[in-house]
């Protein structure tokens, strides 16, 4: 016969995994681990992408706002008409009679592909006065595809070359309420050329 084995005065001990070690000065968190970033948010907007220096495509609008217009307010609503749109090219979009407040607003564009940004006239009917000419108002600028038949258009109709193209890239002149707007030769300026190239600057601009 074989001896009754005796029973074991203690259950062996089962040793659990050891914890975690941190690094030296880390903080244990109270709470317990950090949860895993969330996989279902909607992708985010795509990043902004502009065209190669010197390329003639527009950059894609993927920006939180855009430019609307700028507004410049005009005693002689017809005169400005003529020069923004008979001698700039402008185009006439849209228009606004309020009788109750007296003006008309007048929004002019380019109407080339990709280009909204529009100018607003303001023309208030009871305003008598010159409006004066703030130096913290600079110009507005226009890109031309010929700076020279530009100009000799501008002056044909009357209007100051305040400063001639004299290296075939740039210009100002002034609207009927003396609001500066220059004009840039698209592209590589041009060869220099009488009668501009020494043609001397009148005023300011």
């Amino acid at each position: 016969m074989f001896p009754t084995p005796l029973p074991l005065k203690h259950a062996p001990k089962t040793r659990s995994p050891a914890p975690a070690r941190r690094s030296k000065g880390q903080k244990q968190n109270p709470r317990g681990p950090a949860p895993a970033p969330p996989t279902d948010l909607p992708p985010g907007p795509p990043p902004l992408t502009r065209p190669p220096v010197g390329s003639d495509r527009p950059a894609p609008y993927n920006a939180a706002m855009r430019f609307l217009h700028s507004m410049i307010r005009v005693r002689d609503l017809d005169g400005a008409l003529d020069f923004f749109c008979t001698q700039l090219g402008l185009k006439e979009v849209r228009r606004r009679d309020s009788e109750r407040g007296r003006f008309t607003l007048v929004f002019l564009e380019t109407g080339a592909d990709g280009d909204a940004a529009q100018i607003e006239l303001t023309y208030n009917w009871d305003q008598d006065e010159p409006y004066t000419v703030g130096r913290n108002f600079g110009h507005l600028a226009f890109e031309v595809d010929d700076i020279y038949a530009t100009c000799a258009k501008l002056q044909e109709a009357g209007t100051t070359i305040v400063r001639p193209p004299r290296d075939g890239r740039m210009a100002f002149v002034r609207s009927p309420d003396q609001i500066s707007v220059e004009l840039l030769q698209k592209g590589d300026a041009k060869e220099p050329a009488e009668p501009w190239a020494s043609m001397p600057s009148v005023g300011e601009w």
